[in-house]
């Protein structure tokens, strides 16, 4: 049986801003903004005391200060952050040695096999142990959540929360899995976006419980066959994916199936430019470069292909690893054009950092100098505004 844990640090960025100067953001209800309070940004992350009164993250600045007038605005600390997202897994590697970074403040942990190791105690029992070494460590809190795959885990990481009066941890205990999805909404599960829910709205679901009084016949009948096998699975609890430790040898992948087949190529693209962006800004967070770029498509009926590439020497910007998945993506695209339910892409033949004398190349190489410095100004910004201050423009156009 297979034991599983999400876990997400508590209001992370604006714990982090608290921690950095605790004289100024520790002593007023806080927002942790992607611009300046004169600025159109939008809010990164609220503290508990800016959420009672209605705020909430990617809201407007202005909005979120006309309900709360007293809110401090700091922009992210984005270098501390992510040295405070080391500290923490490499807190959590000292329980597993299989951890999975799913962004700068989640990591899932396999336990799978370590009943004996912690001399059978209760999963939600090791789950408090992490918590309170976590803090102890690193002076932040997280909440746990735990069951029997990563889908549940996620859902139950949210009833664990304080901003759902949550206790810090919630484990689904085997078998439990049904009896705790009944307790759910639709929206509650990972990927129903806003405009699924309103088409499952439209027939009157709106709950897990919901759908599970229909037939997956029923369900084909008002979506497609695709959507309600997915649907279907997820309602039940039902998740195969596992939890990828990232060594040197392994790689680092990003990839998204999607509750929906993607058509076009622009839509593919799309998401290729979001898992691109994504993974070369973690690839830099780990002080990594890379020499392999591999794009991953699954088609609509479940055939998965891969195209990869190794270039001559590491890079790390964005403008090059796209470039490269780009072509392999137009590559799979040519030998078969359907409709893809899963995009993804993995950089491998990593190696550490060693000095920043590293970083610089020349003129002629696979990655220039501008592209470096392109890059380290880009993180500059993210590092100042937060990770969504900028981005590439294929990604505006309909997000």
């Amino acid at each position: 049986m297979r034991r599983i844990l999400l876990a997400d640090a508590d209001a992370f960025y604006v714990a982090v801003a608290r921690a950095v100067d605790p004289d100024g953001a520790g002593k007023a209800p806080l927002l942790i903004v992607g611009g300046s309070r004169e600025s159109r940004g939008v809010v990164c992350s609220a503290s508990y005391e800016t959420r009672k009164f209605g705020v909430r993250s990617a809201m407007p600045i202005a909005r979120a200060l006309r309900l709360c007038p007293d809110a401090l605005c700091v922009p992210v600390p984005f270098k501390e952050c992510w040295k405070k997202s080391r500290e923490i897994r490499e807190t959590l590697q000292q329980f597993s040695p299989v951890v999975e970074g799913a962004s700068v403040d989640e990591w899932y942990i396999d336990l799978t096999g370590t009943e004996g190791v912690y001399h059978h105690e209760p999963l939600a029992a090791t789950a408090q142990r992490i918590r309170t070494t976590v803090q102890q460590a690193t002076g932040l809190t997280l909440s746990i959540g735990g069951g029997t795959n990563k889908l549940i885990a996620k859902m139950a990481v949210d009833r664990a929360k304080p901003s759902r009066d949550g206790n810090g941890v919630m484990i689904v205990e085997p078998g439990q899995e049904e009896a705790f999805l009944r307790t759910c909404t639709l929206a509650e599960i990972p990927m129903v976006g806003p405009k699924f829910q309103q088409r499952l709205a439209a027939r009157g679901l709106v709950t897990v419980e919901d759908v599970l009084r229909e037939t997956r016949a029923a369900l084909e009948r008002s979506m497609s066959k695709r959507e309600a096998a997915w649907l279907w699975s997820r309602i039940h609890g039902v998740d195969d994916g596992t939890v990828a430790h990232r060594v040197l040898n392994r790689g680092l992948s990003r990839d998204e199936t999607f509750g929906t087949d993607l058509h076009t190529d622009e839509d593919i693209e799309r998401e290729l430019l979001r898992l691109v962006t994504r993974a070369a800004a973690d690839l830099r967070g780990d002080h990594l470069t890379a020499r392999t770029v591999a794009v991953k498509l699954r088609d609509f009926d479940f055939k998965t292909r891969s195209a990869q590439r190794t270039l001559r020497e590491p890079v790390v910007s964005d403008r090059v690893i796209l470039e490269v998945a780009h072509e392999l993506l137009a590559s799979l695209r040519r030998t078969r054009r359907v409709p893809a339910r899963l995009v993804g892409v993995r950089l491998s033949g990593l190696a550490p950092v060693t000095s920043s004398d590293q970083l610089e190349l020349e003129a002629t190489s696979v990655e220039t100098s501008r592209d470096r410095q392109l890059t380290q100004a880009i993180d500059r910004v993210r590092g100042k505004y937060g990770p969504k201050s900028i981005g590439p423009g294929g990604l505006t156009e309909k997000h």
